[in-house]
């Protein structure tokens, strides 16, 4: 029933306990969802963003975008750079035989660069199917080539994250040209050429029905970016733009180079109905872009510029044709409460287990699922916010791991305590029920009897009183604590803030008592002297190590002393010094080899900064003694 109470008493305290504990998780969930709203964790959710796209399932080759890229060895073989209106305009002709749907020049023609100029224009006034590029973002725009009509001309300005890496693909945007009519567009290059592909497919580009500030294409709407996207906060989300879901692919597209189309080595089905990008895929042309979203990059971390728009416009054309999804992220409130539930978890788990190791493995099971859930979900096109909520779980669950580990530790210590309790109750109540309750009741009996004499009377009460001293003297040591108290070997405990010397009588009378100790029995001669030290001079820890000592040197004799007679235990003070020596005549050192009570009763004397000396005397017999400086033992420790 004590224990019972005692546990019920408890609860109250428990429970405060763990709403202390939930606290810290609590105000580090609130500290997360904050950075998150300030954007201080963007690079970290890009980052998973990017993690995510690169451990997906490698795609086939896209069969519906060619490259042909000018390479190094396309400019050697040509022996200029930029490339001539002459050449362009013969691979123009050439690729036109096989008959694509569109061809993208992703080369800058406002200029002409001879020879073959006028080869040129004429190739562009005789085929429409061509699309060329200009900038038209600050701060310096570049016109496209005159000859091209409007609505064969993309712009081909990109947005780069504050990272320097290359997410999202601007589509269209109000002409800069013509601030006075917000309502006239320029598309973008990777948009021209997707819309020219599906027009051919007699799918034509129209408003958004969910989101009219979109566009369509039939019924795939396409999910524009907003300034706070994903793990995006506060960006830029003028025009419309895209969150680029990247190939991932160790050949996204067929890439051909000049000299493929001019030796007529290539299969002639990789061009015919396709959409055809004609860009600069040498290292030596500064037209890189960054990203850490394609597993396999020629080039580590970076995609051609050509290769990006054919990313975008590949995007557009298998969402439409083939269901490949775009990206799409939730809205603000169900992001913030996914976060909020993840940071909670550990918190919930802590409060049901309360153990280091279940909430670990808890943990750790969670992390891999949320991880696992936020990759299962970006293959169908959701990104969700990984970083934030990865963040909070593991740092609450492994700071919520560590309080479980201390209360844990606590609760333990708590049921040795109460054990210890537990027993010393019932033994002091065993005790005075069979020594001085029992001495009671034999006096009152003797008294209504009025058999005793007034001695026999005066020597019960005088055992009773002795009997009731023996329980309180008991109950005083059970309450000292770990470290005012030491357990000898024998099982008796003693109380360390009692003088030196007299501790000493106690171990060395304990010790000597003791059965399980052979050679003990056999001796006929105890001398025992310990001379009384200052207080001032010792700290508990100096007693209990002073106590171990002589009790450790005591059982060696127990154990080693063959046809030990004669004992003695002696502590002398000597100016500022003190000697504890214990010699007996026994057999002496069977080994010089070191034993573990050897080497225990060294390291007490480092610790007291002492000198320890162990020996055979002659004839026969042992010493076993510690000297040390009383004026720096206390000190030390």
């Amino acid at each position: 029933m004590l224990m019972i109470w005692i546990n019920l008493r408890r609860i109250p305290a428990e429970i405060k306990i763990l709403l202390l504990a939930s606290l810290p998780g609590t105000v580090f969930l609130i500290i997360v969802v904050i950075a998150r709203l300030c954007g201080l964790l963007q690079n970290f959710e890009l980052m998973t963003l990017d993690t995510f796209l690169r451990l997906r399932p490698l795609e086939k080759t896209d069969d519906k975008v060619v490259i042909v890229g000018v390479d190094e060895k396309d400019i050697r073989s040509v022996k200029n750079y930029p490339i001539s209106d002459r050449e362009l305009a013969k691979l123009i002709k050439k690729i036109q035989k096989y008959k694509p749907i569109a061809i993208g020049l992703d080369i800058v023609r406002d200029l002409p660069v001879e020879p073959g100029h006028q080869e040129l224009v004429q190739v562009f006034q005789d085929y429409k199917n061509i699309i060329g590029i200009e900038k038209i973002l600050p701060p310096d725009p570049i016109f496209a080539a005159p000859q091209l009509p409007p609505k064969q001309i993309g712009f081909s300005d990109i947005v780069a994250d504050k990272d320097s890496q290359y997410r999202r693909y601007l589509l269209l945007t109000p002409s800069p040209q013509n601030p006075k009519n917000p309502q006239q567009y320029k598309y973008s290059f990777g948009l021209q050429l997707a819309k020219a592909y599906l027009s051919a497919q007699n799918i034509n580009i129209e408003n958004g029905i969910i989101d009219e500030s979109t566009i369509r294409f039939k019924t795939t709407e396409i999910t524009p970016f907003s300034s706070n996207s994903g793990g995006y906060v506060n960006e830029d989300d003028s025009g419309l733009k895209i969150l680029i879901n990247f190939r991932n692919s160790s050949k996204p597209f067929n890439i051909l180079s000049l000299n493929d189309i001019k030796n007529d080595n290539f299969n002639p089905n990789l061009l015919q109905d396709k959409i055809v990008l004609i860009g600069i895929v040498a290292t030596s042309v500064p037209d890189l872009v960054n990203t850490s979203a394609i597993a396999t990059q020629q080039i580590s971390g970076q995609i051609y510029g050509v290769e990006f728009h054919a990313h975008a416009c590949s995007q557009i054309i298998n969402a439409v044709m083939n269901g490949r999804p775009l990206l799409k992220v939730w809205s603000d409130e169900w992001e913030y409460l996914w976060i909020i539930v993840w940071g909670c978890y550990p918190i919930i788990i802590f409060w049901l287990t309360q153990s280091l190791w279940k909430n670990l493995l808890a943990v750790v099971v969670v992390t891999f699922a949320l991880f696992g859930m936020g990759y299962l979900l970006i293959l169908s096109g959701w990104w969700i916010p990984i970083g934030a909520s990865l963040l909070t779980l593991t740092v609450n669950g492994l700071g919520l791991s560590g309080f479980a580990f201390a209360l844990y530790q606590n609760n333990q210590v708590f049921k040795i305590k109460m054990n210890e309790r537990q027993h010393t109750i019932e033994y002091a109540f065993t005790v005075i029920h069979n020594g001085p309750l029992q001495t009671l009741a034999n006096v009152l009996r003797q008294m209504q009897a009025q058999d005793w004499s007034h001695d026999e009377l005066k020597s019960q009460l005088e055992k009773l009183n002795y009997e009731i001293r023996e329980i309180g003297e008991y109950l005083k040591l059970e309450t000292l604590s770990q470290e005012e108290s030491l357990r000898l070997g024998s099982g008796l405990k003693i109380d360390l803030k009692s003088p030196i010397h007299e501790l000493f009588y106690v171990v060395y009378s304990s010790t000597l008592e003791r059965c399980d100790l052979e050679y003990l029995k056999n001796i006929k001669v105890k001398i025992r002297i310990f001379e009384p030290v200052d207080e001032k001079y010792l700290s508990v820890q100096n007693k209990q190590e002073l106590c171990l000592f002589l009790e450790e040197a005591l059982c060696n004799v127990g154990k080693h002393a063959k046809d030990v007679k004669r004992i003695e235990a002696i502590g002398k003070k000597d100016n500022d010094s003190y000697t504890l020596r214990i010699q007996d005549n026994g057999s002496g050192l069977i080994s010089s080899l070191e034993s573990k009570g050897t080497k225990q009763l060294k390291n007490i004397a480092k610790n007291l900064g002492g000198n320890f000396k162990r020996e055979t005397l002659s004839p026969k017999g042992t010493v076993c003694e510690i000297t040390w400086k009383l004026a720096n033992t206390k000190s030390s420790n």
